[in-house]
């Protein structure tokens, strides 16, 4: 039977189902009521395991909700970190699972994980699959919305397609600012890791990539594949 994998963000769910390590299709919603959107996936189908990477805590009585929809029920939260291995408790569900795809696809290979969502996280892994650390800085629309909050001029923009190298007006000068600073980021983190496996994932990963002259993964699924391996080891 199949798994439904689900990673709830900061801003947004997603879900998918699984046959083993393979994804099926991938669910997307954004609202207040994501419980009853997880529970409206398994209405005829019901999983052999679930998998909720959450960074909000599930309350009790939304756990057990969960709980008698599935055979077994898998929680990652702030609470529920048993199962972090070679890794320490204070990296959030998805970075974790982030980290255990990695492992997956790249045995014996060192890595670095750029993860492009509302934060920038960039995690590190040795070549024997240990976490080796990680930075945390503001994604790209958190940087947008805070010189627009901040400030008493400066108008709130949308990730621009194109940007100049140069601002010639406020507006442009703002996403000049913003995606070449990320950009600066990015080159500085490749340049000290040139042996590293780069992986870029997040909302935003195929944006970045595609300025990006380096050799690089885009893997946009990251967390839910390796959701899709902790069930797996679960059921193991």
């Amino acid at each position: 039977m199949a798994n439904l994998l689900v990673d709830i963000g900061s801003t947004a769910l997603k879900a998918s189902w699984a046959d083993g390590v393979t994804l099926g299709k991938t669910f997307r919603y954004q609202g207040e009521h994501m419980i009853d959107f997880i529970l409206s996936l398994v209405v005829t189908d019901r999983p052999d395991v679930m998998v909720v990477s959450s960074a909000r805590d599930i309350s009790s009585s939304d756990e057990e909700r969960l709980r008698k929809c599935c055979d077994r029920l898998l929680l990652i939260d702030s609470v529920h970190k048993g199962i972090y291995r070679n890794a320490p408790d204070y990296l959030s569900p998805d970075r974790y699972a982030s980290i255990v795809a990695a492992r997956y696809l790249f045995k014996d290979r060192k890595c670095v994980i750029f993860d492009f969502g509302t934060t920038m996280t960039v995690d590190f892994l040795d070549a024997c699959g240990n976490y080796a650390g990680g930075n945390i800085s503001p994604g790209c629309r958190t940087r947008f919305k805070a010189l627009n909050r901040y400030s008493r001029v400066l108008p709130l923009v949308d990730t621009p397609e194109d940007i100049q190298e140069v601002g010639t007006s406020l507006k442009s000068s703002v996403e000049s600012g913003v995606i070449s600073g990320i950009m600066f980021e990015i080159q500085g983190y490749l340049g000290q890791n040139h042996e590293n496996i780069v992986i870029f994932t997040g909302g935003d990963a195929i944006y970045f990539a595609k300025r990006i002259k380096n050799s690089i993964f885009v893997i946009c699924n990251l967390v839910l594949m390796g959701l899709a391996i902790l069930a797996e080891e679960y059921v193991g």
